[in-house]
């Protein structure tokens, strides 16, 4: 029997009135009642008070979440300015308090697995013992307040230990995935000086074992900063580094610990936390640094409001220490959850690889990629026939948007009471500032809010919003207590400024194309900097991608669009084909019909041309920008940083391309 088509905005899933009520957000808002007398009926409600109202509503989050302030802020925001916001001004705390605050000994602290290791878990008493001893050792090292700690961790418990440790100290952490190309990491490190780098010395992906002693050299050569290295011998119990000052993770975990025992260090609340990296596509990343304070209150917000996650959850968002959604899953101990932890390859040994680990869990939390998501679809994944996930309440998905056919077959495979709950944000503010509320519904190819406290608007190029249904740049006009307190080494903040506030004056540009649609959710349409414009008429390319994606014969795609001498307009769409799968006329006019009959004889490629592989950056966004600059004539190396590329080969097959194509226009 065939199954009804899905089109955008069609209604696939509610929230029974119990779920509702049993949410978080539904218990903040009654706090708000009766804390403060203001009745906010629904979510469109809370959204404009949250917004308009920033100082009532980030002191009515850290009421509710009750985060343990050392000193109490003698006023929530002390200067609205953007750039340059001063929130909770006089507060004192550490991360580490907000983490220690939750602990609950009747439920692990972590749980967590690998491609060789089944599900295995932490103890608080065991985390507790372990940050105190790291913490302890890190000192020894020399390490103090504001020194930075490198980290090239896969995402397992000793990544948390290090960080935990890290920010009891009032240091700054900073990682990278062990995955990541000697360039990548060095072009990362060396702009942030660090004291210590705690490494692996090697991770398994695939089933296939990686060691990373001789890059990890490589590196440790070009960080003049370095005072020690910290090995993690993962891999192999014995591994040693041949050359400079180094010691083992197990020596440091026995690092003597005073009598007092874990006692974080009171910092301001606008200390530094950590320094995360922009995808450093072009250019060297940007270091961006986010404070104690803004982290711990954002984090609740989103994680305990907008995802729903309450004490005794379990959340696994599949990721690795080396993009933001780390960060984020880090944060479900600030409130009461227990994060879980995956290393390795999520279809590995089989597609249904991280569908075991939910059920095997008991998440209530899920998240991966809206590529993975996808490829689940492609694949004929049916997880609910296999697996119970009797806990599993949300599946999370971001990376990039996902098109209204995920929404489809998440519902038809996975379905039944679960939320799905596509979200959107940035390594800039590490949050989500689009995406889920447990008292919304779900609507095909829609995020289904703007997060409370996020001030998010379309703008037009002259900087006026504009009214549902168009499309616009993604901005901001309010702050938010996660936005960066800089750049480091960026000490009178001009490259924070041309980030983010050049385009706009006062306002966050943050550089995708949204529309918001009559429900009231949002649209991600790609980046901004990349949409197509054909004839006059602008659209994004996660368009193209919601109907190319559908076809079992393409792996991966990407198009761009580039404006020619004299007023043309040429349009082509790559395709990277499934193992087995040649390109002909009757696939290739298949995809033009779908095109065309799904969206519109505008959306219609010139070409489609098939290629190795889509190159995509570390964090598995398309690399649309670059591409497009390949074709306008730039050089490879002036379009993409060295090891900012997931697969070093697929940018160089468009550069040839380019270049061919380049040439037989100016023969």
């Amino acid at each position: 029997m065939t199954q009804p088509q899905i089109r955008e905005g069609d209604l696939l899933w509610e929230p029974s009135a119990a779920a509702r009520e049993a949410s978080r957000l539904h218990a903040f808002l009654g706090h708000v009642q009766r804390t403060r007398g203001i009745s906010l009926p629904d979510y469109a409600a809370a959204w404009r008070w949250s917004t308009d109202d920033l100082e009532g509503f980030w002191g009515a989050i850290a009421e509710f979440f009750e985060l343990p302030f050392r000193t109490q802020p003698s006023r929530i925001l002390a200067d609205a300015a953007m750039p340059g916001a001063r929130w909770f001004e006089g507060a004192t705390g550490n991360y580490v308090d907000a983490v220690l605050a939750r602990r609950d000994d009747r439920r692990p602290a972590l749980l967590a697995c690998t491609e060789q290791r089944s599900l295995y878990e932490t103890s608080w008493a065991d985390l507790e013992a372990q940050v105190a001893a790291v913490a302890t050792g890190l000192r020894s090292l020399g390490v103090g307040k504001g020194d930075r700690v490198a980290a090239i961790l896969p995402n397992i418990p000793e990544a948390v230990v290090g960080f935990l440790a890290t920010a009891s100290i009032g240091a700054i952490w900073t990682s990278c995935a062990p995955e990541f190309g000697t360039q990548s990491v060095v072009d990362r490190l060396v702009q942030v000086a660090p004291a210590v780098l705690i490494a692996v010395d090697g991770y398994r992906y695939g089933g296939r074992d990686y060691d990373r002693r001789t890059v990890l050299q490589d590196i440790r050569r070009a960080l003049p900063s370095l005072r020690t290295t910290v090995l993690l011998q993962d891999l192999d119990p014995a591994a040693a580094l041949a050359d400079g000052e180094w010691t083992t993770w197990a020596d440091l975990l026995a690092t003597p610990v005073g009598a007092d025992g874990l006692v974080p260090e009171a910092v301001p609340f606008e200390h530094p936390l950590w320094i995360l990296f922009s995808s450093g596509t072009t250019g060297l990343p940007k270091p961006i640094v986010h404070s104690h304070g803004g982290v711990v209150i954002e984090h609740a917000k989103e994680l305990g409001l907008q995802l729903d996650v309450r004490p005794g959850d379990r959340l696994l968002w599949h990721t690795t220490t080396g993009w933001m959604m780390w960060n984020l899953i880090v944060g479900a101990l600030l409130v009461g959850a227990t994060p879980v932890l995956y290393d390795g390859n999520p279809a590995h040994p089989s597609m249904d690889a991280l569908w075991r680990i939910a059920d095997e869990a008991q998440l209530t939390h899920l998240g991966m990629s809206a590529a993975f998501t996808m490829l689940c679809r492609k694949e004929g994944l049916r997880p609910r026939e296999h697996f119970a996930m009797a806990n599993l309440r949300c599946v999370g998905v971001t990376g990039s948007p996902l098109p209204v056919e995920g929404f489809a077959w998440f519902y038809r495979a996975v379905g039944g009471d679960v939320w799905l709950a596509p979200i959107s944000g940035g390594t800039d503010l590490v949050t989500a500032f689009v995406g889920g509320s447990p008292m919304l519904p779900v609507r095909a190819g829609e995020m289904q809010c703007c997060s409370l406290g996020a001030r998010v608007e379309a703008f037009d190029p002259a900087g006026n919003p504009l009214p549902v249904g168009e499309t616009g740049d993604l901005v901001i006009t309010a702050p938010m207590p996660s936005m960066p307190i800089g750049f480091w080494n960026d000490p009178d903040g001009r490259r924070l400024r041309e980030s983010y506030f050049e385009h706009f004056e006062g306002v966050w540009r943050h550089g995708d194309w949204i529309r918001f649609t009559p429900s009231g959710g949002a649209v991600i349409e790609g980046r901004s900097d990349s949409t197509l414009n054909r004839n006059g008429v602008r659209f994004g390319t996660s368009e193209l991608y919601g109907v190319v994606d559908g076809f079992a014969e393409i792996a991966d795609s990407l198009v761009i669009g580039l404006e020619e001498p004299g007023g043309g307009y040429w349009m082509p769409l790559f395709v990277a084909l499934a193992p087995g799968v040649g390109m002909d006329a009757d696939l290739d006019a298949r995809i033009r019909a779908a095109i065309r009959a799904r969206l519109s004889p505008r959306h219609v490629p010139d070409e489609i041309v098939t290629v190795p592989a889509i190159p995509r950056t570390l964090t598995g966004k398309k690399m649309e920008v670059p591409v497009k600059r390949l074709f306008l004539g730039h050089p490879i190396e002036a379009v993409a940083a060295g090891g900012a590329v997931a697969d070093p080969e697929a940018l160089p097959a468009f550069a040839r391309l380019a270049a061919a194509r380049l040439a037989g226009r100016h023969a």
